[in-house]
């Protein structure tokens, strides 16, 4: 989904978004087919709108009820549409009747049907209501509704991917929906359910161009499908994330997520309830994926605090957001967990775990208003151990000198290369971990982050001695049939790496950042390390906000490492590269699988490598090895004789390379001797950890290398490290 909407919003970017939108036109139009699939609907009756509430206001004011109407609404009515009930009450004499709830919570049926016995304008019901994991029975409602000849106005924001829905089957005449909750889909995304006979009825009062017409005789003809109560403007890239979202529900199967989520929302209500000082508030007729309970002696927003701070996130619903509900029950606020497909049992013991207090802690020294560790640097690495250490429950002040998305290091850009294909089995642990490090963090973040194109790694005079699972040696006419975008020059070779790929650089530190944040990690971007010392057996950090304390330090500062570890300064240096997006007529030979990752040694130049057209991004090209650079002056842009050099190498070996430069960006590699990295404590210093000199392949390790300085800083040995420490390298004490 988050892949869907980047994609669209760099197109928009690149070629405007009238014309982006032209494009994506039929991906647009399948959102419609979608979301009529989800409810049991035609895509003719479905609204795309930018929340349920839009939606909910929309119907309303097409309804256009007359003054005295009455409008029976379910005590499960969200704010929103109980708040806008009662301001028509105010302002347009329109009658509002709360129906009473049954002994399990639910709407009272036998209430409904004596309701239903004098005239009613509107029954209106949420399907879950927000407050609760309750569900209502909307079938049975819709009989009765139907068979007064009332409308029903079903608010499905919270059931939408987590329940089956059928609208024709329960009779619901209007339904709104959010595409975010248990859709997964983006904020700024709904639907609008309206009936064909309910379209005879409910003229928009608000036409816009994109449901009418305006003729020349001044008429106003409205369009006969739902698009009528939609607006012309609107997010095109939020519309296709809503519907990947919408897709990837569909393939699941909502009857599917239904048993699983309903199941394991059942054993979490059974655990809490055995938990001393816990009382789960979920009335009895609930079973869907909410889960609402509050812990005596502690206010509802504390304990979602500290559960935040152990890395379990729920939120709280005051009752101010469901007062015909919450207030009815005499309940201030409570704690709501909602469990999905990418939840297990795990997560509920997690969560039994962290309210009472049995979590297993790290072994720090817990001192005060001292952090567990401070990271120092928010490139891939530095973010991804802070990621991994807040998910475990450790207290992480995470530093960086510069703002978030800066480009004065080594991690900014959209892509980077992964590969299996190493010139020797030193590094081959290390790849695996690295792959199943990205698939964990995809997973993590709900987005793809790495696509598998294939690669090619070419040189004149052989690849003896560059290998990898799965890799073979080919000569440069099977290149050509392998990356019909790539042109070696006769007689030269070249290895294929199937497992080959990209990686969305831009997504992945944007998702370890919102992650490490969410686990309760304390970001400080713009904050300056002027410098450190040991302080017992913890660290003592300066910075230009003050001085920190904490149990360990993790340096990953890249270019500046040398600055705040001198014993570096004899081994590394920081070279400058330059990266040059080119573009294409014919986009087959630049983008999968007409072109992959690829690499090129060419004699007495140096190592061209590069990626496909990806992600809204043109197909990328850089050199290595590149000149000696000084992290402390700021990053000058490519210079025109650096772009000409690379677009001239990329012409040569890329034929669909006959566009434009579409942009050039500068960044910095640290190199080390072999090309080594240093992960690991310093010498003599156990409570200072370091990752270094990323020698120009970093990148592909970040989340890996993240996971073992999390390992380290908590105790976890890991010996297939030692020919990467600080010592192997040659640093000393």
């Amino acid at each position: 989904m988050l892949k869907t909407v980047v994609e669209h919003l760099n197109l928009e970017s690149r070629i405007g978004g009238y014309e982006a939108a032209e494009l994506a036109r039929p991906r647009h139009e399948a959102v419609y087919d979608s979301a009529a699939r989800l409810v049991g609907a035609s895509a003719d009756d479905i609204a795309l709108v930018e929340s349920a509430t839009v939606g909910w206001q929309r119907a309303m004011d097409a309804l256009a009820l007359p003054p005295g109407s009455r409008v029976l609404a379910a005590a499960s009515s969200y704010v929103s549409s109980a708040m806008h009930l009662l301001e028509l009450q105010r302002t347009h004499g329109v009658v509002v009747e709360v129906l009473p709830v049954g002994p399990s919570g639910e709407t009272d049926l036998e209430a409904l049907a004596k309701a239903l016995r004098e005239p009613a304008a509107l029954v209106t019901v949420a399907h879950v209501p927000t407050s609760s994991g309750l569900v209502e029975p909307v079938a049975e409602i819709g009989a009765l509704t139907s068979a007064a000849g009332v409308p029903l106005l079903l608010d499905a924001t919270q059931s939408l991917g987590q329940l089956p829905l059928d609208v024709l089957a329960c009779r619901v005449d209007i339904a709104v929906g959010t595409g975010r909750k248990f859709l997964r889909g983006p904020r700024g995304t709904g639907l609008l359910y309206v009936s064909p006979a309910m379209r005879e009825r409910m003229r928009p009062n608000h036409p816009d161009v994109r449901g009418a017409t305006w003729h020349a005789d001044g008429g106003i003809e409205i369009e006969a499908g739902a698009r009528r109560y939609e607006t012309w403007e609107t997010s095109h890239a939020l519309r296709l994330g809503f519907g990947a979202a919408l897709d990837e529900a569909l393939a699941l199967g909502v009857p599917r997520i239904h048993g699983y989520v309903s199941g394991l929302a059942a054993h979490l209500r059974e655990t809490l309830a055995g938990l001393p000082g816990v009382r789960v508030t979920d009335p009895e007729a609930s079973t869907g994926g909410i889960v609402t309970f509050v812990r005596e002696g502690e206010e509802p927003r504390e304990t979602v605090a500290r559960l935040r701070r152990a890395g379990v996130h729920v939120t709280q619903v005051p009752a101010g957001h469901g007062q015909w509900d919450l207030g009815r029950r005499g309940l201030d606020a409570i704690v709501r967990a909602s469990v999905h497909v990418y939840n297990d049992e795990s997560d509920v013991g997690a969560l039994a775990d962290a309210l009472t207090g049995s979590r297993g802690a790290p072994a720090f020294v817990r001192s005060g208003s001292h952090a567990d560790v401070i990271v120092v640097g928010a490139g891939i690495h530095g973010s991804a151990a802070a990621w991994q250490l807040a998910r475990r429950g450790v207290r992480v002040t995470h530093l960086d000198q510069f703002p978030d998305g800066h480009t004065e290091g080594s991690s900014h850009g959209h892509t980077r290369m992964i590969r299996r294909a190493y010139p020797s089995a030193f590094w081959d642990d290390l790849v695996d971990r690295a792959y199943g490090a990205w698939d964990e963090l995809s997973n993590a973040a709900g987005t793809p982050l790495v696509t598998t194109t294939g690669g090619l790694y070419a040189r004149a005079d052989g690849v003896e001695g560059l290998r990898g699972p799965d890799c073979r040696t080919v000569d440069d006419q099977e290149a050509a049939k392998i990356f019909p975008g790539l042109r070696l020059e006769p007689g030269w070779t070249a290895l294929f790496d199937p497992a080959a790929g990209v990686i969305d650089a831009a997504a992945a530190l944007a998702c370890l950042r919102e992650l490490a944040q969410a686990h309760g990690a304390d970001r400080r971007p713009g904050t300056m390390v002027t410098s450190w010392r040991a302080d017992g057996g913890g660290v003592r950090v300066s910075t230009d906000g003050g001085e920190l304390a904490a149990d360990r330090l993790i340096v990953c500062a890249g270019p500046w490492t040398s600055r705040l570890l001198p014993a570096f300064a004899p081994l590394l240096e920081v070279t400058r590269i330059v990266n040059v997006f080119l573009g294409a007529r014919d986009a087959s030979l630049v983008t999968p699988p007409g072109l992959g990752a690829f690499s090129i040694e060419v004699p007495d130049v140096g190592l061209l490598y590069g990626l496909p057209a990806f992600g809204g991004s043109a197909m990328k090209v850089g050199l290595e090895p590149g000149p000696a650079d000084d992290p402390g002056q700021p990053q000058r842009p490519p210079a025109e004789a650096e772009v000409a050099r690379l677009v001239g190498l990329a012409r040569r070996f890329l034929p669909g390379v006959d566009g434009s430069v579409v942009d050039t960006v500068a960044c910095r590699y640290t190199m080390a001797p072999r090309n080594r990295f240093a992960i690991g404590a310093m010498p003599g210093l156990p409570q200072v950890l370091v990752a270094a000199a990323c020698s120009g392949h970093g990148f592909k390790f970040g989340p890996a290398i993240g996971a073992a300085l999390a390992d380290l800083a908590t105790g976890i040995a890991r010996p297939d490290l030692d020919g990467l420490s600080p010592a192997a390298l040659g640093v000393t004490a």
